[in-house]
Order: C-alpha cells, then sequence, then structure tokens
C-alpha cells in the first residue's frame, strides 16, 4: 500500500468519524459523475444532434471538404481515362494505394460523399430552427423601452412646450419615415422602434444559398456527362458514345441521355505574336464550325473560341486546344498505298513541338506475308535544330514545316484484342529498320519528300498539313442552380455585413413644472457609430414638432463680503466664537503685539536723538 492510499483512507476514515464537519475537511475531490443521470438514447441522440448542427461541426466539416476535394484537382479522375492510365503507368508504386482509397475518383468516393451528407444535415438543422425564430421575430413588437434610458450607449434629452402625446407622434411618423418598425407602449409614455432586420435575412440567405450550392453540385454530379474529342480539318462529330475519344457519364447520365447533334470543323485559324517579349503568343484561336441540333436539324455556321463555348441544346462545346497533322501516304513492300491521311501529332512545349505515330496495320512484305509498319517522330511548324536540344521547333506557326521519323516493322499488337493507344507505338515485337552501314534509317522532311525504307520494305511520303482541335462536349444540369445560389450567397453576406441592427426609444413626460421632458436613447446590436448619428438625425428632425426650450437659469449664490486691509489674517484665522470669548487684557495683549514693530522704530530714533 502507497502513502497517498493510506492518506486517502485516513482522510476518509477521518470523514466519516465526524461527519458533514469532517467532510468539509477532507480535500480529496468529490465525485460529481458518480451520481449522475445517464444521458440514455433519446439524449445521447439529442446531444449528438446538437452536435452536429452547431456552427463549430458545420465550419469543420466545411473545410474538411475543401481539403477533401484537393486531391480531385492534382489527381487524374476516372472521366480521363487516358490521363489516368498515364499516371499508373509513370507511378508505378503509388497507384494502388491510391486506387484502393478510390483517389481517381474522389468526387464519387463514399469518404467524400459522408462528408458531403454531413455538412448537408448540418446546415439543414442549423437552418430550419433559426428559420422559425427569425419568423417570429418578424412578428414580434419592438421591446419596451428600458427604465434609465441614460444607460444607453446613445442618449438625449431635452424640455418642450409641446405635449407629450404630439411629441411621441411625431417620433413615430420620423421613425416610420426611416423604415423603423414602431410600437407605442401601454402606458402611451414611449415608443419602440426597431430596424435592420434584413441583417438575419442576409445571414438565412447565405446559409440557405450554402445549402443551394450543395444540392446544385449534387445534381451536377449525379447527371454530369463530359467526353473529349480530337477532330482534323475537314472531319465531323455526332454525339454518339462511339465518337468520342473518352466519355465519362454520371450517375444518373449515361451514353442513352445524349441528345442528337453534331457539327463538322471546316477550318482554324491561329495567329501569334511574332515580335517582343510575347513572341510566340496566340493571338487568335477560333474554330470555324457548321452545327446541327436534333434529327432534321440545319446546318448552321458559327465558331467556338476560348472562354466562348457553343450552346448546343444545352450542351456546351468548349475549344480546349490545337495543333497539327500532317497528311502522309505509306506505301508497304508490294507498292500498294496501305495508309493515307492526316495523323495528329501531339503538342510538347508552347513552339508546338510535336510528337506523334504513324501505324500500317494492313501492310504486307515481299513474300506477301503481314509485316506491319509503324512510324513514330517530331513534327516542328517552324524547323530548327542546334547540337544541345537537337531538332525542334523555334515557332508556333507554319514558317517553316519539317516531320522527322523513323520506321519499324513486325507486329503493331493491334489484333490481341487490348485497347492501344493512338498516340504511342508499341515497339515490344516490332525491329527498327537500319541500312547497309546499321545506322538508324530517320528522315527530316518537308512536305513532298519520301522516305524509302531499305530493302524495298515500302515507304512513306509526306503530303502536307491539317490543322486539328481538341473539343470538351460537357452536359452539366446543375450550373444555374450554382450561379443563382452563389449570387444569392455574395448577397446574403454581404447583408449580414453591413446591415446594422438598432433599435431607439424615444420616452416623452410632463416634469415638475408642466413642462414636457423628451429622452431619447439608441442601441446597436453589433459595435458601430452609426446609431449615435442616426439618434441625432431623428431628434434634429423632431425639432419642428418639440422645439427645445433654454435651460432654466440656476440662481447665483450670494459673494461674501471682503475683509478690511491689514487684517484680513487675523479675521480669517479668528472664528465668532473665539472672538467673544477674549478677555480685554487678552485684546489689549493682541494690540501691543499688533504694534510691536512701529513701537520698536519709535525707540531707535529716540536713542539716535
Amino acid at each position: 500500500m502507497t502513502i497517498t492510499e493510506d492518506a486517502e483512507r485516513g482522510a476518509a476514515g477521518e470523514s466519516e468519524e465526524l461527519g458533514a464537519a469532517g467532510a468539509q475537511l477532507s480535500t480529496q475531490p468529490t465525485d460529481t459523475l458518480r451520481n449522475a443521470p445517464a444521458l440514455g438514447l433519446v439524449g445521447t441522440l439529442r446531444w449528438m444532434w446538437r452536435q452536429l448542427t452547431s456552427m463549430r461541426v458545420a465550419l469543420i466539416l466545411l473545410f474538411m471538404l475543401s481539403l477533401a476535394a484537393i486531391p480531385g484537382s492534382l489527381i487524374p479522375q476516372h472521366t480521363d481515362a487516358l490521363k489516368v492510365a498515364t499516371f499508373k503507368r509513370t507511378h508505378p508504386t503509388v497507384s494502388p494505394i491510391y486506387d484502393r482509397l478510390g483517389m481517381f475518383h474522389v468526387y464519387s468516393s463514399p469518404w467524400f460523399a459522408a462528408i458531403y451528407i454531413l455538412l448537408f444535415i448540418s446546415l439543414a438543422g442549423c437552418i430550419i430552427p433559426r428559420t422559425w425564430q427569425f419568423v417570429g421575430q418578424l412578428r414580434a413588437r419592438p421591446p419596451a423601452a428600458p427604465r434609465h434610458l441614460t444607460r444607453l450607449p446613445a442618449y438625449t434629452t431635452w424640455r418642450t412646450d409641446t405635449e407629450p402625446e404630439q411629441v411621441l407622434e411625431a417620433a413615430r411618423k420620423a421613425l416610420r419615415g426611416r423604415r423603423f418598425r414602431t410600437h407605442l407602449s401601454e402606458s402611451g409614455t414611449s415608443v419602440a422602434a426597431e430596424k435592420g432586420y434584413l441583417r438575419e435575412t442576409g445571414n438565412l440567405v447565405f446559409h440557405i444559398a450554402l445549402f443551394g450550392l450543395l444540392i446544385s453540385f449534387a445534381i451536377t454530379s449525379l447527371y454530369k456527362a463530359e467526353g473529349g474529342k480530337l477532330i482534323v480539318e475537314g472531319d465531323g462529330f455526332s454525339n454518339n458514345l462511339t465518337q468520342y475519344d473518352d466519355f465519362g457519364g454520371g450517375t444518373l447520365y449515361g451514353a442513352n441521355d445524349l441528345k442528337p447533334f453534331g457539327f463538322d470543323l471546316d477550318s482554324f485559324n491561329a495567329s501569334y505574336a511574332r515580335t517582343g517579349p510575347e513572341k510566340g503568343t496566340p493571338r487568335t484561336f477560333q474554330a470555324n464550325i457548321h452545327y446541327w441540333n436534333g434529327v432534321d436539324g440545319k446546318l448552321v455556321k458559327s465558331s467556338i473560341a476560348v472562354n466562348k463555348p457553343l450552346d448546343i441544346g444545352g450542351e456546351k462545346v468548349y475549344l480546349i486546344s490545337h495543333g497539327y497533322a500532317p497528311v502522309v501516304s505509306v506505301k508497304d513492300a508490294t507498292g500498294t498505298v496501305v495508309f493515307r491521311g492526316p495523323v495528329p501529332f501531339l503538342p510538347q512545349d508552347g513552339n508546338l513541338t510535336s510528337t506523334g505515330v504513324v501505324k500500317a496495320p494492313d501492310a504486307l512484305g515481299k513474300d506477301g506475308k503481314a509485316d506491319q509498319l509503324g512510324f513514330t517522330g517530331l513534327f516542328t511548324p517552324t524547323f530548327d535544330i542546334d547540337n544541345v536540344r537537337g531538332p525542334h521547333s523555334s515557332f508556333p506557326g507554319l514558317d517553316y514545316p519539317a516531320l522527322i521519323l523513323t520506321a519499324f516493322h513486325g507486329d503493331l499488337g493491334m489484333e490481341a484484342g487490348i485497347s492501344q493507344n493512338v498516340y504511342q507505338l508499341d515497339t515490344r515485337h516490332m525491329k527498327q529498320f537500319k541500312d547497309a552501314q546499321g545506322k538508324i534509317v530517320s528522315k527530316a522532311m518537308r512536305p513532298g519528300d519520301v522516305l524509302t525504307l531499305p530493302n524495298g520494305a515500302g515507304s512513306l511520303t509526306f503530303d502536307g498539313v491539317k490543322t486539328w482541335a481538341s473539343f470538351t462536349i460537357s452536359h452539366q444540369s446543375g450550373n444555374m442552380g450554382a450561379l443563382v445560389s452563389g449570387a444569392a450567397a455574395i448577397l446574403g453576406l454581404a447583408g449580414s455585413l453591413f446591415i446594422q441592427r438598432r433599435r431607439i426609444w424615444v420616452r416623452a413626460v410632463p416634469g415638475a413644472d408642466g413642462v414636457t421632458v423628451v429622452e431619447m436613447g439608441g442601441l446597436g446590436r453589433s459595435e458601430s457609430a452609426r446609431i449615435a448619428d442616426e439618434l441625432g438625425d431623428v431628434a434634429f428632425q423632431l425639432q419642428p414638432e418639440a422645439p427645445a426650450l433654454p435651460e432654466p437659469e440656476e440662481p447665483e449664490e450670494p459673494e461674501e463680503p471682503e475683509a478690511a486691509p491689514g487684517t484680513a489674517d487675523e479675521t480669517a484665522d479668528t472664528t465668532p466664537d473665539e472672538t467673544a470669548d477674549t478677555t480685554p487684557d487678552e485684546k489689549t495683549d493682541q494690540k501691543t503685539d499688533g504694534s510691536a514693530e512701529p513701537t520698536s522704530q519709535t525707540d531707535d530714533e529716540g536713542a539716535r536723538a
């Protein structure tokens, strides 16, 4: 047994022996929770509900929702399958962990939905009781005037000959003109006025707008559909699932809900700054199209530019990017053209140095057997070469286009049933063409040039260049609701910050001398100097109806008579009682003392004579 336990037991024993007095002597803390009643199931649920609907928890959930949305903007999402596949290939270690945590589909993951739903419930539980409370405030009358108006932060008073009833009626008119709600007290001696109810209205509008934003985001997530399509100049697009390069639909919106429309890319206008520090910056960036809407829709000429999407039947078509597509012709060993057309190359820098591949899966060898051809390399709209960077483009415009390719032959892997990236070449089952000296076959070609493969395996001709544009077709049902809710949230927040709740009381009662005494007091629900200014304005407005009287002059106190010269000190130091009690001998002594100095002077003069 420890010393502490001995002391506790000793104190307990002593307390039991001494009773209540001994309990007061003990320093042992009292266990108050032992006798406290249990909350029970209903009490626990009520406590949890109060915690969930508190402002603190709502702010915490809003902060958690903001943090949870960060991975969705940093990590590729499942709506862009190409980027997700590239990320998984580049980061093989963390990708399985991200996949288990739902990082590739953040906004539809269970943990994000849990935060979202809890915030939804918290806002609902906060809005409903505050709304009923505010409705009760609107129906209630302004509170009666306090007994002591002088204790209010803003106060003024004056006296007037106007009757109290007339003063109060004038005060009611003045306050109503300033949009105050007024109420005359039952005693008829004061008027209560209140203003600034829009402050709480703005607060409620802000919270309801947040609620509307959550609903709009939920609708957008459920009914959202988005897909991308790269279109080469002269080609078109039809809003069908097979036409998309990538497509991601919402929970309640799929391929069967796509609306019938389409468009053709006629041309693409792009111009760039050629001089100065902004050289290479796009000046014009516009896709010229013809679109149709509906099964029997007519072709309509239009254009799509950056930040100027095309609205077709509620669907938005955005212009994302553009690039170049070299037009090539590929012949196999038999001299047959096995591929002809434009091939989009993807830009790698601001000057549109682009990479791409050309695939000819139908090519045959000299023996007539399948010998598929593949080409990979660069396209430069303005060709430039140096010893450090190698071939690259020095300007995004088509000033000096060049196509640099290397060739492969073998099996492209396209018949294995596994989907492939059209912008990448799988060379695992292919061999690179080399010349008789063992050097890699490669050539920088200008439009019209031909790359001839060794041993008569075929050739590739660079026929010309076309442009391409990348579009995103988006369906979002909750955009309008989110826009309205966002605007309402801003207005509600501005109202709750800048509108002030304030009260003014006016009391008019007859004074002791029969003159009416007017008192005014003001109180603001938030700290501000406006209540004093407004109180002064109302008081000034009441002056024509209840003019202020001058304050009565107070009677002046009589002045004390001045003492005679030479006796001021004696008079001030001597009281009447002391003077009355003085004997004649004492008076003689006082005179002698008072004339001592002159007497001394006379004796000196006599001695000198």
